[in-house]
């Protein structure tokens, strides 16, 4: 198949291009590389099948002229990471509605098949653990501008389901949990490979409020599976699916594995969220994902433990530093 990448020099973006250049499908990637990076897709660049444009999703005349000659569109571009969604929340707005409403809109004139990525922020401060696909979504005050990621990906999800109801539109959409891996950055926030950089120069380990928040961090390749399952079932499309881990690990657990792991002299260091981001911040204490339904579907289960995960990063830093 010919298939677009939207996002496709970011961190996921550049894991699935090289997966389906294996399984021998031509790849266009459309990528502003603001939170990409040409780095990612260094070994993608040098293949046939391959087609990189710089370019924005909000680029209609663009995306018009790539989404007619795709079979599918993954559409990953999305402004991503708790840093840049508190200093930019303009651009997370409009760069992941608007963005959306594009690829949905020019791929109903074609009758193509999306894949929306979305995220487990949708789920928002919902207490019931583990977060299932139906559940509510309980959402922050709006004086909070970390939920405007996550509203706008909930409108994301409402605007996909409309098109496939109202139009026929082939939409795929799947709720990452807490997805790393090789390749992805601290810029933003992300906290593994801040406290992995960290930890290898024996920099102090900066955890946010007092560490007792809980996460499950999936591996990068485990997700694709579960996504390429889903987009290979028919049956799946106009549903939404939980994808990530259920292995469940406090912040501040996670600082003292790592620091253990990489042999790290690092202390860890608390500071209020308000130092952190220079305003108020609002968090949710869990974060787990039901995988009842995308079992179910397709048979998925995680296969790579956090401390296997952990090691993969550890080795991929030490490389680099």
């Amino acid at each position: 198949m010919r298939i677009l990448v939207t996002g496709g020099a970011g961190f996921i973006g550049s894991h699935l291009c090289e997966r389906l250049l294996k399984e021998g499908h031509h790849v266009d990637v459309i990528d502003d590389l603001t939170t990409g990076r040409m780095e990612n897709i260094s070994g993608c660049l040098k293949r046939e099948k391959f087609n990189f444009i710089n370019d924005s999703v909000l680029n209609e005349k663009m995306m018009y002229t790539l989404i007619d000659k795709s079979d599918i569109i993954f559409h990953l571009a999305a402004a991503v990471g708790v840093n840049l969604i508190v200093e930019e929340p303009v651009r997370t707005i409009e760069t992941n509605i608007r963005g959306t409403e594009i690829v949905l809109d020019i791929a109903k004139k074609f009758g193509k098949r999306v894949v929306i990525t979305s995220t487990s922020e949708v789920y928002g401060k919902n207490g019931n653990i583990p977060f299932r696909e139906e559940d509510d979504c309980l959402l922050g005050s709006t004086m909070f501008s970390r939920w405007s990621y996550a509203c706008s990906k909930a409108i994301d999800e409402f605007l996909s389901i409309a098109y496939h109801r109202q139009f026929g539109v082939p939409v795929l959409i799947v709720r990452l949990f807490n997805t790393v891996g090789e390749r992805q950055t601290g810029q933003y926030g992300m906290v593994i490979p801040r406290f992995v950089k960290c930890a290898l120069k024996g920099e102090p380990l900066t955890v946010y409020g007092d560490g007792k928040q809980t996460r499950c961090f999936a591996y990068v390749k485990d997700v694709l599976d579960g996504l390429m399952a889903l987009v290979n079932d028919h049956s799946a499309y106009g549903n939404v699916f939980n994808i990530g881990s259920t292995e469940e690990v406090s912040i501040e657990n996670l600082a003292i594995m790592i620091k253990e792991m990489t042999k790290s002299p690092s202390k860890i260091k608390y500071i209020p969220y308000e130092e952190a981001y220079g305003q108020a911040f609002d968090d949710m204490l869990r974060r787990v994902p039901s995988l009842d339904k995308i079992y179910k579907q397709v048979g998925y289960k995680p296969k790579t433990s956090l401390e296997k995960t952990l090691e993969i990063i550890i080795e991929h830093f030490r490389k680099k530093i």
